[in-house]
């Protein structure tokens, strides 16, 4: 496992430009970076400073963004999903994130999750073509999202079990995980192979790893048990200066 800072967050105190954080991520010995949107960033540039630094961008947003429990918006979401991919062929991201958007009262949730499976059938293949895959983010409901139709794992896994295409994987984000009440080791077992990232920051607040009370030992550990190699995502806000925080959430992850 290696580590991946979101420069939407971190080094934002300290540097304007996103090139910057990239060139701040690699004086800190990080490996990777992620961001959120795309559209307002400078790719080019962005591009520029992965190729002088040599970090990895593991992922970004597709944007803008739309339901895929609504199918009145799949056109839009599908024409996200193409410009983003060509984005981050630009950028060199080595991912895109989706989100379920928020739920339809008047529709039943089995009626929903059928119409985004079938939303993400059609945008799992468009990723197979461009060759990047789509990973698909649960998000809390009891904090940040009220209102999202997606905010449980297990479902989540469900809808990238019945797409069934390499191209489209989970995002555990273990802060919306642990926020909605789940374990990793029972929503994990037998279906981690579903999981294409994985994201991290301490409960309560959303701040680094080592500054709440999740038991970060068992987590990572949980992580390598199942044979976990991949970019762990910093997605966290920093509590004081990117750097101080940075060794905080080592310290605490052992990464």
């Amino acid at each position: 496992m290696y580590l991946a800072a979101c420069i939407e967050w971190l080094f934002a105190a300290e540097h304007q430009s996103f090139p910057d954080r990239i060139h701040a991520a690699k004086a800190a010995g990080l490996k990777a970076v992620e961001f959120h949107l795309w559209r307002d960033k400078p790719l080019d540039d962005v591009r520029r400073a992965l190729d002088e630094t040599g970090v990895r961008l593991t992922s970004m947003v597709v944007e803008p963004r739309r339901s895929l429990v609504d199918p009145a918006q799949h056109d839009e979401f599908l024409a996200a999903v193409r410009d983003s991919l060509q984005a981050a062929k630009e950028a060199g991201a080595q991912a895109l994130v989706v989100a379920s958007g928020f739920t339809r009262p008047e529709v039943s949730r089995q009626e929903q999750h059928a119409i985004a499976v079938g939303v993400l059938k059609r945008a799992a293949a468009l990723a197979e073509q461009a060759g990047i895959p789509l990973v698909l983010e649960p998000l809390n409901t009891r904090v940040e999202h009220p209102g999202m139709f997606l905010d449980s794992t297990a479902e989540g896994l469900d809808m990238v079990e019945e797409v069934g295409s390499p191209n489209l994987r989970l995002l555990y984000d273990m802060y919306h995980s642990t926020v909605m009440g789940e374990d990793p080791a029972q929503v994990l077992a037998g279906r981690f192979h579903l999981v294409g990232h994985v994201q991290v920051a301490d409960v309560p607040g959303r701040h680094q790893p080592g500054s709440g009370t999740v038991d970060w030992a068992r987590y990572i550990g949980i992580l390598r048990e199942l044979g976990y190699t991949g970019a762990v995502g910093l997605e966290y806000k920093p509590q004081g200066p990117t750097l101080e925080t940075l060794a905080t959430a080592r310290a605490a992850l052992s990464l």
